[in-house]
């Protein structure tokens, strides 16, 4: 059975309750703002749709928190979608990944495997458990996964708490796809839901969503960079770039400038989720490699902020050149009409985006008109 506190936990960090997910609620494109030449569509619908992968027969998986389903849409460029459950109900199956045919899904506790999925769909096969002991405790127990260059995979353990010092959490793991080799990649990291690595140098990009109950701008979200293991981003003794954290035990237990720093601070309390470094040829060339981040919105402000699709801009060294918003319009007169969660590229080229509040599944193209 579901823990209590683990929907808890999710409330009241923003997550959606059911009755949001499927609110049936219309979406009309002209609400929406992008730069000229930009274009967003709705393609399906899932309900609470989370993170998003690839299979490699071009069948779509999403995931879900609320609904503790995943689910295969096929036809998601072609306008005749067809949405499939898999797997029957699991746990909290946010974080999905797709390697040599199988679907990887990430539980509170457990990594599972969908051998040969995407020609079983009709009658999808029962998932093998790769590991079983992955720490989850109280809030921020769901997980985000990726497979990175380098053949691993790389899975995020949230701390479960606001501030806290709390062994064995706050980290991104690194394993080998059976589960072997755990190591801890990247460690001081409130709560990662974001993954991507930059197409050129390999190297891993993460979002984190820093402390609440600081005020409404502070701490800064964050975008961070990992070129190498071991390395330590400051949570929970330090948030941003080199804000202490007023908790003098806390503060205590190191040095801003022993941590590093974020190579993009965003807005305080947007709430970044997932991120897609562009590598695709749709967009012009100036949207090449630069990371698109969904901001899922503000819980913790007294003015909501969020609830867009920003960009960060890097140089030819994966410094940040500046931060803007690229799409926008959920948020309206201070009301929530959506809360973006994931983006991913499709093979067009255009941008897939998954909204849990309404269910959506967005696409953004670019036509030049």
């Amino acid at each position: 059975m579901l823990k209590r506190s683990w929907f808890l936990a999710m409330l009241i960090c923003g997550a959606p309750t059911l009755a949001a997910a499927a609110d049936g609620s219309e979406f009309d494109p002209d609400k929406i703002s992008l730069p000229p030449g930009f274009a967003i569509e709705e393609v399906a619908r899932v309900p609470n749709a989370r993170s998003m992968t690839w299979g490699e027969e071009g069948t779509l998986f999403v995931s879900t928190l609320t609904r503790n389903r995943v689910y295969a849409v096929s036809g998601v460029l072609t306008g005749d979608p067809v949405v499939r459950e898999v797997g029957g109900k699991l746990r909290i199956p946010n974080g999905l990944a797709f390697r040599d045919g199988a679907l990887y899904v990430a539980e509170p506790t457990r990594l599972l495997r969908y051998d040969d999925i995407e020609s079983r769909l009709a009658s999808p096969p029962q998932p093998v458990v790769i590991v079983d002991d992955l720490p989850a405790r109280k809030q921020h127990a769901w997980k985000y996964l990726d497979f990175g260059p380098d053949g691993k995979l790389y899975v995020t353990v949230g701390s479960p708490c606001n501030v806290c010092d709390e062994p064995g959490f706050g980290t991104i793991l690194r394993m080998n796809a059976d589960g072997t080799e755990r190591e801890v990649f990247a460690r001081g990291i409130r709560n990662s839901v974001g993954l991507d690595w930059h197409p050129e140098t390999g190297t891993l990009y993460f979002t984190d969503n820093n402390r609440d109950m600081m005020g409404d701008n502070v701490p800064p979200g964050e975008l961070n960079r990992a070129p190498e293991a071991g390395l330590h981003f400051g949570f929970p003794f330090c948030h941003g770039t080199g804000i202490v954290e007023p908790d003098a035990a806390l503060a205590a237990l190191g040095e801003c400038g022993a941590t590093v720093a974020p190579v993009q601070e965003l807005g305080a309390h947007v709430a970044p989720l997932g991120i897609e470094i562009y590598a695709g040829e749709m967009f012009p060339a100036e949207y090449r490699h630069q990371v698109f981040i969904a901001e899922h919105g503000s819980w913790n402000r007294s003015e909501k902020i969020g609830y867009r699709v920003s960009l960060v801009r890097l140089d030819a060294a994966g410094n940040s050149e500046g931060y803007e918003v690229f799409a926008a319009g959920w948020l309206r007169d201070g009301q929530v009409h959506g809360r973006p969660v994931d983006v991913l590229m499709a093979p067009d080229g255009s941008l897939l985006l998954t909204d849990d509040r309404s269910g959506a599944l967005y696409r953004i193209s670019y036509t030049g008109e």
